[in-house]
């Protein structure tokens, strides 16, 4: 997914930016979340901008009922997995998972689906 975003995207990111290269690579930049965690994340990812947080894309109620969807589809015994580390008012942390300055990805697998959102930015 990574790689497909980065090719799509490719003309938004800032010239000669680095980041992983391979499947391994963005691998080591995530980490095992559970599914509240991955609400929390799905959501945020959905209705604030990496960017210029604070300015809602979309309605944060509706967001949420359609994260906690998503969790309790994919079931109990679902992984889930982040590249985001923190996203508070006082501090956004992350590993990037593309070239681009801002990125962040909730990945989930079970019940035979698979689910990501990828958000990335430049500003």
């Amino acid at each position: 997914m990574a790689a497909k975003a980065e090719r799509a995207w490719r003309d938004y990111a800032v010239a000669g930016a680095v980041g992983p290269d391979t499947p391994e690579e963005v691998e080591q930049a995530l980490s095992q979340i559970d599914g509240e965690r991955a609400v929390e994340l799905l959501t945020y990812l959905a209705v604030e901008d990496l960017v210029f947080p604070g300015t809602p894309r979309r309605d944060r109620a509706h967001a949420h009922r359609a994260a906690e969807r998503v969790v309790r589809l994919l079931g109990q015994q679902s992984a889930w997995y982040a590249n985001i580390t923190e996203l508070s008012p006082q501090a956004r942390a992350w590993d990037p998972v593309t070239r681009h300055t801002f990125d962040g990805v909730v990945a989930g697998i079970g019940n035979g689906f698979a689910v990501v959102l990828l958000q990335v930015g430049e500003d």
